[in-house]
């Protein structure tokens, strides 16, 4: 007979369905202080269309799961917002409005989703078309995992955007999405995790489908 495969307390909510998953992460960010002030601080400034997205979300809940002291390996809180005036000049109004709001653990790095198409090439050698909302940016990320926003509503309950599902999150999975050419995003990322989080396991980008939808 073949024996079961120890138990892994990290992994607890791995394959436990949608609605487990989402009151998981809604529980795990609830109870980091710091994170919370993040979301009703950025809720009170009220960017258009906002969203806190990505690491501090996702970090946090492996901090969590794994016993990591909070906000363990959290450079800063990124949030995204769309303002259809892409001058730079709005944008930098907007930075500095929230550079004066914010009172966090750790940075905040405020930016217009709108403005991604103008200085995408410039800074990662490919075309990147002009988003139409926020989430658009986060359907873009080098990683399937990392796509995740959430935001916090007037009635303290969460709204939560996860593209791709939140199984990778809780499965301690990074896996490529290979919608653009962001293989180097997406190692350069895993690596710095995987040191951060070694209960990670990483899955590489395929060859084949490289840069493919």
């Amino acid at each position: 007979m073949g024996q079961n495969p120890p138990y892994s307390p990290h992994l607890r909510y791995a394959d436990q369905g949608e609605a487990a998953q989402k009151q998981a992460l809604i529980s795990i960010v609830s109870a980091c202080p710091p994170l919370m002030t993040a979301f009703c601080q950025a809720r009170d400034l009220d960017l258009p269309d906002w969203w806190i997205v990505s690491g501090a979300i996702y970090n946090q809940v492996w901090n969590h799961l794994t016993g990591r002291p909070t906000l363990y390996g959290v450079k800063d809180i990124d949030l995204f917002y769309f303002d259809p005036d892409t001058s730079y000049d709005a944008e930098d109004r907007m930075i500095q409005r929230a550079a004066k709001h914010f009172d966090t653990a750790v940075p905040v790095e405020v930016r217009n989703q709108a403005r991604v198409h103008l200085w995408y090439k410039d800074h990662f050698g490919q075309d990147y078309d002009a988003l139409t909302q926020s989430t658009d940016g986060i359907d873009n990320f080098a990683s399937k995992t990392h796509a995740i926003g959430m935001r916090l509503n007037a009635d303290e309950t969460f709204t939560i955007y996860a593209p791709f599902g939140l199984n990778d999150v809780f499965g301690f999975r990074l896996v490529p999405h290979t919608k653009r050419d962001n293989r180097a995003t997406h190692d350069t990322k895993a690596a710095r995790q995987m040191a951060l989080w070694p209960e990670l396991t990483f899955i590489p980008w395929p060859e084949k489908t490289k840069g493919a939808r």
